[in-house]
């Protein structure tokens, strides 16, 4: 197969070249020994290589996308013009076939379908079906590759608790705001389907995708596939982005690792400005538009800052005021002749026959 050589970008340094022409010969010699050699999995999730010369490979794979290769060269409408000057690439789009490891009524099949149509909501809620296809065919494609954990859980959250995450949504707080609504319903049929079996035969082998208001500088190292709405997806190039390096099996097991709910918070909070807001009048969230109340008013909710607690007095401590007011509404009852309970009762208007 003829190797493609896409674009660098022109202020991409020398050294990071040589980086990038570094984990190439790795990849290249991965190739002329026979591809990944043999890999054994465990029910772990993460894949137990048997051969450290598979395990070089994976780590060769990887700096194609982090260190220096993830900075963001550009955003916004300058990101989409470069991005559309990047080719599509011209190696032929090859199908890894559904994914139908997990049986339905497993309470694995359950943890898989938290984690997918978490996947699929936080990052393309917005998109179209297509688009959410692609997410889904994304996570399932690294599942099956040696180069990544081999569960759905395991490829969704791999590097949530790490400075650097796999997906976004697992560590820039997004999953303190709650799914609802019916995107949400709607990626949870779209994930159930994936993994019923179903693919995206668009995005074929694809590993990577990324937004087209950014550039990364990974963009020019692996071969573009396709754009669908406002994602780009991306294959590793040469034997391991080709369907027979999808070789690996489903782990085994699901399961959705502890998180670090403090980190995700102060997260939300450096993206959205919270953690910088002065709460007047003991609010204790941001103003929204949706509002209803005066700028002044609590709108109902208690002032946390003053440690206010709601209590119910006994009988023998209620206020001096309320006792005279009982007091006097005994005594006027007591006028009018007629007991307190009947004095309070207002009997209803009688409809005229």
């Amino acid at each position: 197969m003829t190797n493609q050589t896409l674009p660098y970008p022109s202020d991409a340094p020398a050294r990071t070249g040589g980086r990038v022409a570094a984990a190439w010969m790795a990849i290249v010699a991965a190739v002329s020994l026979g591809g990944f050699g043999s890999v054994y999995l465990s029910q772990s999730d993460q894949p137990q290589m048997e051969t450290g010369a598979v395990a070089n490979q994976a780590r060769a794979l990887e700096s194609l996308t982090t260190g220096q290769q993830a900075e963001v060269l550009s955003e916004g409408d300058a990101a989409k013009e470069r991005n559309a000057l990047i080719p599509v690439s011209d190696l032929a789009l090859e199908q890894p076939g559904g994914f139908k490891s997990i049986a339905a009524n497993s309470l694995a099949h359950d943890t898989a379908l938290t984690c997918l149509s978490q996947a699929i909501y936080y990052e393309a809620a917005n998109e179209p079906v297509s688009g959410k296809r692609a997410v889904a065919q994304v996570v399932l494609n690294r599942l099956r590759h040696p180069a990544y954990p081999h569960s759905v859980c395991g490829v969704v959250y791999e590097g949530a608790n790490k400075p650097v995450c796999q997906f976004s949504f697992t560590c820039d707080g997004s999953l303190l705001r709650k799914p609802g609504g019916p995107r949400w319903r709607e990626s949870q049929e779209v994930a159930k389907a994936a993994l019923s079996g179903m693919s995206e035969p668009s995005v074929g082998t694809a590993t990577h995708y990324h937004a087209d208001y950014v550039l990364p500088r990974w963009a020019f190292t692996l071969s573009k596939i396709t754009q669908i709405g406002a994602h780009i997806f991306y294959r590793f190039p040469n034997s391991w982005g080709r369907r027979t390096a999808f070789t690996a099996h489903w782990a085994g097991r699901e399961a959705i690792p502890a998180l670090d709910y403090g980190r995700l918070q102060a997260a939300l909070d450096a993206r959205t400005g919270a953690g910088d807001m002065v709460f007047d009048n003991g609010l204790t969230v941001p103003p929204h538009v949706t509002d209803r109340h005066a700028a002044n008013d609590v709108g109902g909710r208690l002032d946390t800052t003053k440690q206010w607690r709601l209590t119910i007095p006994e009988p023998g401590q209620v206020s001096s005021g309320y006792s005279n007011a009982i007091a006097g509404q005994q005594a006027s009852a007591s006028e009018a002749g007629m007991p307190l309970a009947v004095a309070d009762h207002k009997p209803e208007q009688q409809a005229a026959p």
